[in-house]
């Protein structure tokens, strides 16, 4: 389908020009523009840009001393804090590739991303090292750094468990003692930016198997930019190392409040998710942007922030914004400074929303995408006359999508008729770390078959209809059904399960299986799901487990998930 520009957004270029830049520059730049305005506030700590720069210089430094070559892989097992930003953009300038690790990863995912990617450098949290500890041993992971988030704070302030340094095996290496040994100039490293890995980030999939998704240096800048002038407009201006980005003290209109920089965000995003990474660290910097950082979300603490530091900008799944309005503060606070609140990872509660737009002056931007096209593809536009309710908006700069036919794949589908989303444009991923047939699968002739399934109004406006992988999304987090059916299907009773997702406004899709027994075996649904639970991550565990006499299948055995869901719908949790 053409590409529909009647609605679109006031100011913002169609097409952008993309500077060839590693992802690192985005750093540089603020902190050549901005050096003494706060880049991080976390806790007892602020860092200006000019000091979040020079730490990064020292611990690519650091890196580069301790054997740390291009394109070697580092995985960062931490929740946001400052030391994830310094080891982010300090193992880029070293020349190396990201590999984010959630920290609610089980042992066995943990194993399976250390082997995959052949991990040879692990940081890590102090609080959290038990399960990572007993995965190294048997992983490529040559050096062990460890940070904790006690060096955040001063003497006597910090959240009790944060107060003390946590033991750890000998032979780890302390990130403050290591970051402090080396000078602030950084590595002389050659990029291609458009071939040089940034990150390889693990996504599930239908196979169980995960997939590491390849984003290059030039993925992530462009992603970046098309983001931060969606919102504040213009043309992309890089000279002598420095993205141009014009401070706006004031709104740009009444209909237009977001800015494309001089904002205070809220950030609870984990920066361990392609929304985090992309949308809540570098394109927050690349506009100057102060980042007030929580390493988890208590929804008393953020909604004081709001007052405290007259945060602009907050946001995330729609599951984060349950619980603030239903805190009785919510009503309390003063929200006039906010001009964005940005919602992605899934579809926002339609109840929920007016009750946000009720309360907050600003914009509700509700956008789409998946890792494989590095973070985002579509957005709302970012004013309050082109919102769409129910929509995730239109496709960005530079960017094309069109629903094709779900079971060929080919033809595309008319105005209001539903089929897969592919997309094109310069975000999309390079493809799946060493595995050439999947990569060959969803990339087809330069377009991302995305197994989402969607619609375009006449507009031009996206919506999304369905998810043909099947994926549930529990708290913003990605939970793919294949994952835990292996897990229970390890069980010596279980001959086969599926599994669903029950929603919930709060929480999003909860987990539910249904489980077919081996003929002459016995088992209770107590037995597994304790079973399948200690093997899964905190935000992955199976909340109820039904055995049935037999999974409901197709006349070529293929389980017929739309049953189950609708079961799961009845059942009391």
């Amino acid at each position: 389908m053409e590409k529909n520009y009647r609605c679109w957004p006031k100011g913002v270029l169609r097409n952008l020009t993309y500077p060839e830049v590693p992802v690192q520059q985005i750093l540089r730049s603020a902190a050549l523009q901005w050096p003494w305005r706060n880049a991080i506030i976390f806790g007892g700590m602020e860092i200006t840009f000019q000091e979040l720069d020079a730490l990064s210089d020292r611990f690519a430094n650091a890196l580069a001393s301790m054997g740390v070559k291009k394109g070697d892989r580092v995985a960062v097992h931490l929740p946001n804090c400052p030391q994830f930003a310094i080891a982010y953009y300090g193992l880029l300038k070293a020349g190396a590739i990201f590999v984010p690790m959630s920290p609610l990863l089980a042992e066995r995912e943990i194993d399976f991303q250390l082997n995959d990617a052949e991990v040879e450098t692990f940081i890590g949290l102090d609080m959290l090292f038990a399960v990572p500890q007993q995965v190294i041993p048997r992983s490529p992971v040559k050096r062990t750094i460890v940070v904790s988030l006690a060096d955040c704070y001063p003497p006597l302030s910090a959240p009790v468990k944060m107060l003390q340094k946590q033991p750890v095996p000998e032979g780890t290496i302390d990130f403050v003692s290591l970051v402090s040994d080396y000078p602030a100039e950084p590595p002389q490293v050659e990029f291609d930016v458009k071939e040089d890995l940034a990150h390889i980030a693990y996504t599930g999939g239908t196979t169980g198997t995960p997939k590491g998704v390849m984003i290059t240096h030039y993925n992530a800048v462009v992603n970046c930019c098309q983001f931060a002038y969606w919102f504040g407009g213009g043309d992309v201006l890089y000279e002598d190392g420095k993205f141009l980005v014009k401070r706006e003290e004031g709104d740009r209109d009444e209909d237009h409040p977001a800015r494309r920089a001089a904002e205070i965000s809220l950030i609870v995003v984990p920066w361990f998710h392609a929304m985090g990474v992309i949308g809540y660290l570098s394109m927050q910097l690349l506009g100057g942007n102060t980042l007030v950082v929580f390493p988890r979300f208590e929804p008393t603490e953020y909604l004081q922030a709001i007052n405290k530091f007259r945060a602009t900008v907050f946001g995330g799944a729609p599951q984060l914004f349950v619980p603030l309005v239903e805190n009785p503060l919510f009503e309390e606070i003063d929200m006039s400074d906010i001009r964005l609140v940005a919602s992605g990872a899934a579809p926002i509660p339609h109840r929920l929303l007016e009750t946000l737009m009720e309360k907050i002056p600003g914009v509700i931007c509700e956008a789409y995408g998946l890792s494989e096209c590095t973070m985002g593809c579509c957005a709302n536009p970012p004013s309050r006359e082109g919102f769409r309710l129910g929509s995730v908006g239109l496709p960005m700069q530079d960017t094309e999508i069109k629903i094709v036919d779900p079971e060929k794949g080919e033809d595309e589908m008319p105005v209001g008729e539903v089929g897969e989303i592919c997309i094109k444009g310069p975000q999309v991923m390079k493809g799946y770390w060493r595995k050439p047939e999947e990569t060959a699968e969803v990339l087809r002739d330069g377009w991302l078959y995305t197994g989402d399934i969607g619609k375009f109004d006449e507009d031009g406006y996206l919506y999304i209809v369905d998810r043909k992988k099947d994926m549930l999304i529990y708290k913003g987090y990605n939970v793919y059904p294949r994952d835990l059916e292996e897990v229970l299907n390890s069980h010596p009773a279980v001959a086969q399960s599926a599994v669903v997702g029950k929603y919930d406004e709060r929480s999003g899709d909860i987990p539910i299986a249904f489980v077919e027994l081996r003929p002459g075996a016995q088992a209770t649904e107590e037995e597994l799901l304790e079973y399948a639970n200690g093997k899964l991550a905190a935000y992955k565990k199976i909340r109820l487990v039904r055995i049935v006499e037999a999974l409901p299948a197709s006349g070529a055995g293929k389980i017929l998930r739309r049953e189950l869901r609708e079961l799961a719908q009845s059942f009391e949790l």
